[in-house]
């Protein structure tokens, strides 16, 4: 029993080591993956096929490496479509019937992606395209189509900024025609729209184009002005269209090539001159990426041996298989064993082997697709995500293509546009972009447009029936031996400057329009008669609804001419002597007679007997002393040397008044008066006086909304017309726009002028039809040509100078009143000089002691009491000896206050100290009225 005892342990560890060893051989034996069948379709010799058989088993191969633990391996199935639709739909359906692929990558046209994207909708198998750019197909249109590429419709904004950026206002398209190039074209036409670029004429070459095909379309856009391209095909066309361009001398200097990511990805097999212009998506540079591009190299040359070296490069196509495949076996490796381990199904549908209806709808096929389309990762292009089932790429590169290579100069996001660097927007208006060369190894940026050999031109109306006085601003003759238009004019001259600045040519042929309303050549513009009106138009509201004007080349108003007559005949029975001053000028001199013979009443008044009497008395001597002064007949004789220094400034004042108003009162007898018969629109308005407008004119609109009745408005066609009715009296007064009345006035300004004020309108403009991209391009020429002066050059030239016609308002003669304004300085000059004699008066007044007693008079309750007492006190005559500045022999000298004689003294009043003593006291009686003591 002992010995069994001690058995036990050793078969206890026996038990435990056998159950370990069982555990370590479990797990160095794992259970396999779970193979992952994905169809791959392509055209094996297509470059894009060439890149794809080998991006697509190299990422698989790297996932794979990157992940050794995976528990589903992705195995490629792989079809030549043969770029055929038939074929690739064929491979499809083998592919999700009797191969049992639960994805399809590929195919790789646009055309066969829609084909095999409808068919594996039905069937619930996910297509993820690589090289299906084309906006024809997209998830939107095919529920379990994936495009793990970039629409072409992304970059459309992109050519369209660099149109912008190089000043290019015309640019033609071409592009291959089939879904691949054709679905891309009218984006690109809505961008440069957008962007107010013109597409003259599109270029579309099928795909078999012979090189004598194309060579005679480039002859044709040769031919035209615009050198401007896109060009949007396959690589295998692109080439045969550059070496055409070549062969005709289209790739050299002035010429611009703009091709877009689908040839950018394939510049090897393109082989682009030098200085074309191209796009791609941006792809951030990292160590894998160096990486990855070293491996692929070598691994295409060993696949591809025949192919030439410089195929090999790592483009769009590339990045886009690589992320894809990744993307695939990402979403294989997250679906649950179930879903991978599951039967793949039924061999047919219910119909036979071409009916897929019930074809993977038991693989999970929905799975799949909601796995791929959420499967985010940093790929070989950046952020791997999807967007409703298409790639989204942050940016594009902008490259130029030198000596076969792609050099980056620049990037574009819709962001910030055009810039040196991605992310970050440029301080400069249109973006900025470094320094490259141009085709023909130019450094000179093209101009875009050359003068064209043959082209469509532009058919400009031109008004018909213009009156021969308005010639100056436009006319339109016929050669009848030729039948050749020949126009001139301001207008004419205007829009042929601002043409001529253009950043292109522009043909066009003046067309002599059919008489009518300018509103009707307006709609005859809208509806295609012509292609564009040159004319005195002036911009309405009505005729904007149908044409698009251009920025006004003259600013115009309405302004009223009357006849001048002579005013003088109007002051016969008037008081014409006070019309040389303005009433306040009399107002104020007026003022100043009164108040100056106030002042020399205020300091003669204690001294001079002559300023003394009655109330009454006084006020005749104040007053006429100082109107006396306007005929310097004043007798009164003067004591005080204040007085006399009032006077004199005076007087000098009123020698300048008196000459100015006999100087303009001498005019206005003498002079002629002229001056407007109508002053203002009021006065339009309120009389009874009929108004001349010109013929075919939008005046009456304005004349409408002014009040003024219809029937005092009467229409010509001349300016002649307007001379002779104004003239008879026939009409008041002519109402139009400035343009048409400097015509006038230029021939007739002595006896007519300009009166009211003037209204504003719109001005002169060209007008086009609504959308056209000359109404930018003309606008901004007609900016330039006013900020240079060369439009006010035109203007006078063909108008004259406007200045020398409006400054005749007021007539030839005309004579101004004398207003306050004229003479103010010498009124203050005046004023101040009395002010302050008058002060040094009333300082003497109050050292002699007359101003004591008023304590005592202020105290008093009653304001009318202490106002009779004031004037008492000043009224006061005290005859002296030693009065200071007085003669002593003088008559009527007053008495010194420090005098103790009592016959000044009237009343009864109390004694009071002598002032020597120290102080002088009032004395007051019981009737509240005093009296100054002798001495003081």
């Amino acid at each position: 029993m002992a010995g069994d005892a001690r058995a036990h342990p050793y078969l206890l560890f026996f038990l435990i080591g056998l159950a370990a060893s069982f555990t370590v051989t479990s797990r160095a034996q794992p259970t396999a993956p779970t193979e992952v069948k994905v169809g791959l379709i392509v055209d094996a010799a297509s470059p894009v096929g060439k890149v794809a058989t080998t991006t697509i088993s190299m990422a698989l191969e790297d996932f794979y490496a990157a992940f050794p633990n995976s528990s589903a391996r992705v195995r490629i199935q792989q079809h030549d479509s043969g770029g055929d639709v038939v074929t690739a739909a064929s491979a499809a359906l083998q592919l999700m019937t009797s191969q049992g692929a639960r994805a399809i990558l590929g195919p790789q046209s646009s055309v066969e992606s829609a084909f095999v994207a409808d068919l594996a909708t039905r069937a619930e198998v996910p297509v993820v395209s690589f090289s299906a750019t084309s906006p024809s197909v997209s998830p939107a249109s095919a529920s379990f189509f994936v495009r793990a590429a970039l629409s072409d419709t992304a970059q459309a904004g992109a050519v369209a900024a660099l149109a912008t950026h190089f000043g290019w206002r015309r640019v033609v398209p071409i592009y291959q025609d089939d879904d691949y190039g054709a679905a891309f074209v009218p984006f690109l036409v809505g961008a440069l729209t957008d962007a107010r670029a013109e597409v003259p004429y599109r270029c579309a070459l099928p795909e078999g184009a012979t090189p004598d095909a194309i060579a005679a379309e480039l002859y044709r856009m040769e031919s035209e002005q615009t050198r401007v391209f896109v060009l949007h095909m396959r690589a295998e066309v692109a080439r045969r269209v550059f070496a055409a361009a070549a062969e005709a001398g289209m790739t050299g200097a002035g010429y611009a090539w703009i091709i877009t990511d689908g040839l950018t990805g394939l510049i090897g097999f393109v082989d682009p001159p030098q200085g074309v212009i191209g796009l791609a998506p941006y792809v951030p540079t990292t160590p894998r990426l160096r990486d990855v591009k070293k491996r692929w190299v070598r691994r295409y040359m060993r696949d591809h041996p025949d192919d030439e070296p410089e195929h090999a490069v790592v483009g769009c196509y590339a990045v886009w298989a690589y992320d894809a495949a990744w993307a695939v076996a990402s979403a294989a490796e997250r679906l649950s064993s179930s879903d991978l381990s599951s039967p793949p199904g039924l061999v047919g549908g219910k119909g036979g082997p071409t009916d897929i209806s019930g074809v993977g709808k038991s693989r999970s096929g929905e799975k799949l697709l909601r796995a791929i389309n959420d499967t985010t990762f940093e790929g070989l292009g950046g952020r791997f995500e999807l967007i409703d089932g298409e790639l989204a790429v942050p940016a594009f590169r902008v490259l130029n293509i030198d000596d076969g290579k792609a050099k980056g100069i620049g990037f574009w996001t819709p962001r910030y546009g055009l810039s040196r660097h991605v992310g970050r927007g440029s301080s400069k208006a249109g973006g900025e972009l470094s320094p490259f060369i141009w085709p023909g190894e130019s450094t000179v940026r093209p101009s875009g447009w050359a003068q064209p050999t043959s082209a469509a031109k532009l058919r400009v109306a031109v008004p018909g029936r213009i009156p021969v006085s308005y010639r100056p601003i436009l006319h339109i003759d016929v050669d009848p031996v030729t039948n050749r238009m020949t126009a001139g004019g301001f207008v004419i001259e205007a829009f042929e400057a601002a043409v001529r600045l253009l950043p292109y040519a522009l043909p066009f042929e003046y067309v002599k329009a059919d008489p009518m309303p300018y509103d009707h050549l307006a709609q005859a513009v809208n509806n295609g008669t012509y292609d564009a009106l040159v004319a005195d138009m002036t911009i309405t509201a009505k005729r904007s609804e149908h044409v698009d004007f251009t920025m006004p080349f003259i600013a115009t108003s309405i302004t009223m001419i009357v006849p001048l007559r002579d005013q003088r005949s109007s002051n016969k029975w008037t008081w014409v002597f006070l019309k040389p001053l303005r009433y306040d000028l009399w107002l104020v001199s007026a003022a100043f007679f009164i108040f100056t013979g106030s002042v020399v009443w205020a300091i003669e008044r204690r001294d001079n007997e002559r300023f003394g009497g009655t109330q009454s008395n006084q006020a005749g001597t104040m007053l006429y002393f100082g109107f006396s002064t306007l005929v310097f007949t004043h007798n009164e004789k003067l004591k005080s040397n204040l007085s006399r220094v009032v006077v004199v400034v005076w007087v000098f004042v009123v020698l300048i008044l008196q000459s100015s108003y006999t100087a303009s009162l001498t005019s206005l007898l003498t002079v002629p008066q002229v001056g407007p018969t109508i002053p203002d629109y009021r006065a339009l308005l309120l009389g009874t006086e009929k108004v001349g407008i010109l013929n075919n004119s939008f005046t009456p609109q304005v004349i409408n909304q002014s009040g003024l009745p219809q029937d005092r408005v009467v229409r010509y066609r001349n300016a002649e017309s307007f001379q002779e009715a104004l003239l008879n009296g026939s009409i008041g007064a002519v109402i139009d726009e400035t343009p048409y009345l400097n015509i006038f006035l230029q021939t007739y300004r002595d006896n007519f002028t300009v009166t009211g004020q003037a209204n504003m309108t719109s001005g002169f403009a060209f007008a086009f039809p609504r959308g056209s991209p000359y109404v930018t391009d003309l606008s901004q020429a007609i900016l330039n040509l006013t900020e240079s002066g060369e439009m006010n050059r035109i203007e006078r030239k063909w108008l004259g100078d406007p200045d020398d016609y409006r400054s005749q308002g007021g007539g030839p003669f005309t004579t101004n009143h004398l207003s306050f304004s004229s003479f103010r300085s010498l009124f203050v000059i005046t004023g101040a000089t009395s002010l302050i004699c008058l002060s040094i008066h009333l300082a003497f007044f109050h050292k002699e002691g007359y101003w004591l007693p008023i304590p005592q008079i202020m105290s008093r309750p009653s304001w009318k009491v202490r106002l009779r007492m004031l004037a008492k006190l000043f009224d006061r005559k005290v005859y002296s000896e030693t009065m200071p500045g007085r003669n002593q022999k003088d008559e009527g000298a007053v008495a010194s206050p420090h005098t103790s004689d009592d016959v000044s003294i009237v009343g009864r009043l109390p004694s009071a100290p002598h002032p020597k003593e120290g102080s002088v006291e009032m004395a007051t009686q019981t009737t509240s009225e005093i009296e100054p003591v002798a001495g003081g």
